[in-house]
Order: structure tokens, then C-alpha cells, then sequence
């Protein structure tokens, strides 16, 4: 088997492209679409049309490109940050800083098809909270520049002014690129809620249309995000929406849950006449007669001798024949006395097992945006660092509809991290395993803020450090109730709950980037291509376990995949990759020199492949390494 080189990741639409060679290898011509053999190989689908044809959808200056962002691939790379997060050896939880589509755009290939919910709250565009530059490309070297890993100025804040003749374009080119991917790492019953208010909630309903398909379309839900009046302005707001989608809505509707059953609902069930079924309700029995057939209009004899018939312009719901059988069956109640128009006796014991979830959320049911800054406060003893935060219920509410007790779950808006926040406070309550990945760019906090105050440089450290002391909460509140809370964390033979995370941080990838040379000097040329030579930057070794993470990404490896040394091997250092996501086996050596012992020693099986440096194995070594199976070089 030939020794393959490992390359940093090509464009995403490339794999889109191999798809339609693969089903229509004739509109294929020296690498190039022929669009004209295309079209003529699609016409029976295509139909008639000509170039003024007009289409139904959502356009704006700026989307071509927001398009060609989507599929771009990342420069850059992830690298672990140890000592920033809790049980960083053995958590699944992810906490990343960084520019969200550049790490969106490292994490498609290892989460594809993993995550069952997203939750993100973006940048509103009111006009006064936007972060981006005005084209939205936010070339890496700019981002590492912003936080302070290049030379130059802090991270500035850009308004995005309405009076500015792009201001929902400006939105619409930040948003696009970043739902397209989410959208790929969603799995077939995953789905998304994005928070939004009035300014934007039209245009994202459109894109997201565009994006994850009007079919696939599951509700808007209003959020009371305040109960008191705002006397300030012309209207009292009080209402948020949230939209949300699905990655294939009907099987998004079979995994869909209930929600749990509220003190409230229980106690409108009793059992006045000791039905031994149990506690029931009465519900009625009575309906709108627009489509009822002759069979629902009759009279009922009450107990007590009154005859009853429907109310005008209703019906009974159910037949004579059907309402004689649940009278007998004891199913019908006239009330204490006999004589009340009867109701039907629904008992506890036959409902479902939960409630189908609404698309009102009360402020009561989920909290409102002060509830939320009093939860904050109180996690920073009282320091008010973040103005702007979620409520954790709110989000709890979509966790309960949307995950299951090992679900993976993203925010790439994190903000304060109220998503981890509520991802663990669901997993104590009941018993469940699910997972975090947060992403969040070290946006500067302003310098005579609270936050800034109280140590605080970047929203970043403000999300890192509430993750850190909600688990200490949990943790403390474990250990002084051991009989209740080993039952709530995990049952026997159970795994406990994931109380850690990992730190990782957004670099310059540690391969080269080939640079354009257009000109006719044959030394600059021939310097470039003395450079290529090796492929990895000078200071690659300079991070601990930088490259490492990158060939993990690259293979398409989760951030949470298991490592260990390999011991068998005494000359080299041989790290072990497994994963639930893969079926292959990971070997990788970083060592500047492989060890002839090592080559002698290493037996690959079916399922195993081994990556090294290209520097370490001479001629006569790689010849022995073409044998030993999947072999790659960097």
C-alpha cells in the first residue's frame, strides 16, 4: 500500500462536487463543470425556463460571497489549553474560544451528523451590537490579530448603523455561512433554535428557509422575556422569538419529547367518587357540529331524570352507541348531584407521560431576561459581568423537547455560557449524560464595565469561569446529600454524569499555506518552493499538542476521542486515537526520528492506520512502512 501525505483540509463543496461526478460524470471536463452538458443532462427536471425566468426566495448584496465563505476551509486550527477547564482527562465537555465559522468549519468533519440541538443567540442588529467587519470574512489573521495572538490593536466594536444602505445585507452575509454549516453537523432528527426579535426575525425565517428547507420548518416560539411595562418607548416589548428548525422534520417529530408533567396539571386530578382506576379529570364532552354526522345529535338522561341535549351549534364528540358504553364503563360524570351536563372522566393513570410542549413560553414557565442577570449575579457573587444573558430555564425548556440523556448539544453564540449552564443542571436533575461543545469568540469587555472590574479581560473568561462554578455548586451539593444525589447522578452500573470540560483556542494551522506567485522572478519562485518543502510551520512545536489536535481534526476525530500511549513501543513516542464516531484506529508518532526498532515493531491491523512526520523515516524506512498497511506522512 502506497505511504499517502496528510493535507490540511480542501474546500467543503468539493465533496458536493465528487457527489455529482459520481451521478453525472459527463458534465465533467478536465477537472471543470461543463454547464451546458449539465443543464442538458438535468433539462427533464430543470424545465423550460429562460434567462429572465424569476425566482420565489431571499437575495441581497453580498450573498454570493457569503456563500463562497461557507465553503471555504479553514486556515486555522484548534489547539488544547490544559489547566482552563476541570477534569480535562477524562470530560467530553468542549469550551472553545474562537471565531465561530472558522471553528465551525474544524469541527464539520469530526461532528458531522453528531449534534442533536443547537441553540445560538446572534447579534440581534439593533445597530449597537455588532462585532463583525463590514465583509463579514473575518480573514483569520484578522481574528488572531483581534485577540491579541498578532501584534496590533484589541478587538474594536462596529456598529452596524440602520441608516447604512447594507444593514440587513451586512446580517444576512454574518448569518448564512454559519447556519450552512450548523446545518451539516446536525444529525437527521437534530435541530436548532436561534433567538431573535423584531429586527431580523422575517429575514431569518427566509434564510432559514433557503438553508435547512421551508419542509423541514418547525415552529416560532414567542418568549415573554419581560413581564413588567417599559414606559420609555412608544411599545412595551415583552416578547422574543425563537425559530426553530429541523434537520429532517418527521423524524425530528418521532424523537420529539414531552414535556415533564407540572405540579399544576396533577393537581387537577381527584377522585371524588373512588374510581379504583385512580385519580381523574372531567373534560368535555361536547364539540364545534361543522363536520359531526346524525349520530352525535341525540338526548342524554342524566341520573337524576334531566334531559340534556347539545349546546346550539355543537355536537357530542361521541356516538349514542360509544356514550352508552363509557356510561356503563363508570367513564361519565354527571356531577355530585346527577344531574350536570355529563363529562367525560379522564384518569391520570391512562394520559401520556407528559405534555405536548406549546409555542407560547410564558415568563412563568421559562423565566424572563432579569431572571436570568439575578442567576448570573448570584453565580459572580452579585458582580454584574454579563448584561445580556438567556435565562438557564429558557434553554432548559428546549433541551427537554429537543436531546435525550447523551445528546450532544452546540452554541456557537455562547455568550456567558448559559447552555453549559443549563446542559448541567438538566443532567443532575435527571440522571442524564449530554454533552457541550461552546464556542466563543474573546470578545474585549469594555474597559469601565462591571466585568472588567471584577478581572475579567474578555466575554470568554466570563463563560470559562461561570462553566467552572456552576460544577463546583454541583459537585459541593453531591457531596452533602451522597444518598439522594448518587441515586440523581447515576444509577448502578451507570457512568456519573460528565461534571468537566476542555479549553481549546483558535491558532494559525500548523501547516503552510501555499502563497500565490505571479511574477517572473525565478529565485522568489524558486524560494517558495524550498519552503513547501516542509510542510509545517517553524514554531509548530511550540504549542504542546497543537499539531496533535490538528491531525485529529483532520481525520475527522472528535475533540473528545480517547488517547493513550501505546507501551509495546520503547524507542518512539506512539499515541493511540479510538473514538465511538470511528471504526478505524488512530496511531500517531511525532517524533522528529522514527526508530528502526519501532518500523520493525509496528504490525497495523485492517482497522489501524499510522501517521508520522515525512523528516522521520529515511528511503530505507519507508520502504518498510509501505508494507505495514494504512501508512500517512506530514
Amino acid at each position: 500500500m502506497p505511504i499517502e501525505r496528510l493535507k490540511p483540509g480542501s474546500f467543503i463543496d468539493e465533496e458536493r462536487l465528487a457527489i455529482l461526478k459520481d451521478q453525472v460524470p459527463e458534465a465533467f471536463s478536465d477537472g471543470n463543470i461543463n454547464w451546458s452538458v449539465l443543464k442538458g443532462a438535468l433539462e427533464g427536471l430543470l424545465g423550460e425556463e429562460g434567462d429572465d425566468a424569476e425566482h420565489f426566495g431571499l437575495s441581497w448584496p453580498g450573498k454570493r460571497e457569503a456563500r463562497r465563505l461557507a465553503s471555504r476551509p479553514s486556515s486555522g486550527t484548534l489547539v488544547p489549553c490544559p489547566g482552563e477547564g476541570m477534569d480535562e482527562l477524562t470530560s467530553s465537555n468542549i469550551f472553545i474560544e474562537g471565531e465561530n465559522l472558522e471553528v465551525l468549519k474544524l469541527l464539520r468533519k469530526s461532528y458531522a451528523g453528531r449534534v442533536k440541538m443547537i441553540y445560538i443567540d446572534p447579534p440581534y442588529n439593533t445597530g449597537n451590537d455588532f462585532v463583525y467587519d463590514d465583509d463579514f470574512t473575518e480573514p483569520l489573521k484578522d481574528y488572531l490579530k483581534r485577540s491579541g495572538q498578532l501584534d496590533g490593536e484589541g478587538r474594536p466594536t462596529t456598529t452596524n448603523k440602520k441608516s447604512d444602505g447594507r444593514f440587513h445585507s451586512k446580517w444576512l452575509s454574518m448569518m448564512y455561512p454559519r447556519l450552512r454549516l450548523a446545518r451539516e453537523l446536525l444529525m437527521d432528527d437534530g435541530v436548532i433554535f436561534v433567538s431573535i426579535d423584531d429586527n431580523e426575525v422575517h429575514h431569518l425565517r427566509m434564510l432559514m428557509n433557503e438553508v435547512f428547507g421551508e419542509e423541514n420548518f418547525i415552529a416560532t416560539f414567542g418568549w415573554e422575556k419581560r413581564t413588567t411595562r417599559e414606559n420609555r418607548r412608544v411599545f412595551s416589548f415583552n416578547y422574543e422569538h425563537i425559530c426553530c428548525y429541523s434537520r429532517t422534520k418527521p423524524q425530528f417529530e418521532e424523537s420529539r419529547n414531552l414535556l415533564p408533567l407540572t405540579e399544576e396539571v396533577k393537581r387537577r386530578y381527584s377522585n371524588p367518587d373512588n374510581d379504583p382506576r385512580g385519580p381523574w379529570q372531567s373534560v368535555s364532552l361536547n364539540a364545534q357540529a361543522g363536520h359531526a354526522t346524525k349520530s352525535q345529535f341525540y338526548d342524554i338522561t342524566t341520573p337524576g331524570g334531566r334531559i340534556i341535549q347539545p349546546p346550539t351549534g355543537r355536537c357530542w364528540i361521541v356516538t349514542k352507541e360509544r356514550f352508552m358504553e363509557m356510561t356503563t364503563d363508570n367513564r361519565i360524570w354527571f356531577g355530585e348531584d346527577g344531574n350536570n351536563v355529563p363529562r367525560e372522566k379522564a384518569f391520570f393513570s391512562e394520559i401520556a407521560t407528559g405534555l405536548t410542549p406549546q409555542t407560547l413560553w410564558t415568563a412563568e414557565e421559562v423565566g424572563t431576561n432579569d431572571d436570568a442577570k439575578k442567576s448570573l449575579n448570584e453565580i459572580f457573587s452579585e458582580q454584574s459581568v454579563f448584561d445580556t444573558p438567556k435565562p438557564k430555564t429558557l434553554i432548559n425548556r428546549m433541551l427537554q423537547i429537543a436531546t435525550n440523556d447523551s445528546s450532544i448539544v452546540l452554541d456557537f453564540f455562547a455568550g456567558s455560557a448559559t447552555t453549559a449552564h443549563a446542559v448541567l443542571d438538566l443532567n443532575k436533575e435527571d440522571g442524564g449524560n449530554r454533552k457541550f461543545i461552546l464556542v466563543q469568540m474573546p470578545e474585549k469587555v469594555p474597559a469601565d464595565s462591571e466585568a472588567a472590574k471584577a478581572g475579567y479581560a474578555t466575554i470568554a473568561e466570563i463563560g470559562k469561569e461561570r462553566i467552572r462554578r456552576v460544577i463546583k455548586k454541583i459537585k459541593a451539593e453531591k457531596e452533602k446529600a451522597p444518598s439522594t444525589a448518587g441515586e440523581l447522578f447515576a444509577g448502578e452500573g451507570e457512568a456519573a454524569p460528565d461534571l468537566g470540560f476542555k479549553v481549546y483556542k483558535l491558532v494559525q494551522s500548523n501547516f503552510k499555506s501555499w502563497e500565490d506567485y505571479h511574477g517572473e522572478d525565478i529565485a522568489r519562485l524558486d524560494e517558495l518552493f524550498t519552503q513547501a518543502v516542509t510542510p509545517l510551520v517553524p514554531t509548530w512545536k511550540a504549542v504542546a499538542d497543537g499539531l496533535f489536535t490538528e491531525i485529529l481534526l483532520l481525520e475527522g476525530y472528535p475533540l473528545h476521542s480517547m488517547v493513550r500511549e501505546r507501551p509495546e513501543f520503547t524507542k518512539n513516542c506512539i499515541r493511540e486515537v479510538t473514538s465511538d464516531f470511528h471504526e478505524k484506529v488512530l496511531l500517531v508518532c511525532l517524533d522528529d526520528r522514527l526508530d528502526e526498532e519501532t518500523v520493525g515493531a509496528l504490525v497495523l491491523k485492517d482497522n489501524e492506520a499510522f501517521i508520522c512526520l515525512d523528516q522521520a523515516v529515511g528511503d530505507e524506512l519507508k520502504s518498510g512502512l509501505a508494507d505495514k498497511g494504512l501508512i500517512k506522512t506530514i
